[in-house]
């Protein structure tokens, strides 16, 4: 058996893509409400402006509570990967579940991060709360997606699972 087919190496290189989509994720998640959806909200301002009319108007983004929300994901995906790390006896397959029932978390987690920036957003320029930047919806498709993934997982039975290689006959039986 090869490093590269054993048990452990998978389970390895699982968790450190499975930790890197949930950072990612965060970032964008980040990024979509500090940055990507308030200059959707007011397009040709820079973001230094709607800052300004953000405090003009009484209201505030609320970064250190988005930061906190979405640092919840990567937290969560350090611990996991921790956890794997003392128990060699799981399979990659339980840490892609594990990895993308995080990942489908996410949405809830986007949508409850986003919340207070998007109302701060809409009570300043008097509109809707809803995002106005297309990004949000590359990060429900992610969680879709992740849901589909995690469920396929558990689901569909292991190739190979189940099956006892032949037992070859002795001459003592």
């Amino acid at each position: 058996m090869t490093r590269r087919e054993s048990p452990t190496f998978r389970v390895s290189v699982a968790a450190i893509v499975g930790t890197i989509a949930v950072f990612l994720y965060a970032v964008l998640a980040a990024v979509q409400i500090l940055v990507l959806n308030p200059l959707a909200f007011a397009p040709g301002k820079p973001l230094s402006q709607i800052h300004t009319d953000l405090a003009q108007a009484g209201e505030a983004i609320g970064t250190p509570l988005v930061l906190a929300i979405l640092g919840l994901g990567p937290a969560l995906a350090v611990l996991l990967m921790l956890l794997l790390s003392r128990q060699p006896a799981v399979g990659a397959r339980v840490v892609g579940i594990g990895y993308a029932v995080l990942l489908a978390f996410g949405a809830p987690a986007y949508f409850i991060a986003s919340f207070g920036p998007g109302m701060a957003l809409a009570d300043t320029y008097l509109t809707s709360g809803a995002d106005h930047s297309g990004w949000s919806f590359v990060l429900y498709g992610v969680s879709a997606v992740a849901i589909v993934v995690a469920a396929v997982l558990a689901l569909v039975p292991q190739r190979g699972a189940g099956r006892q290689p032949l037992k070859q006959p002795t001459l003592a039986e």
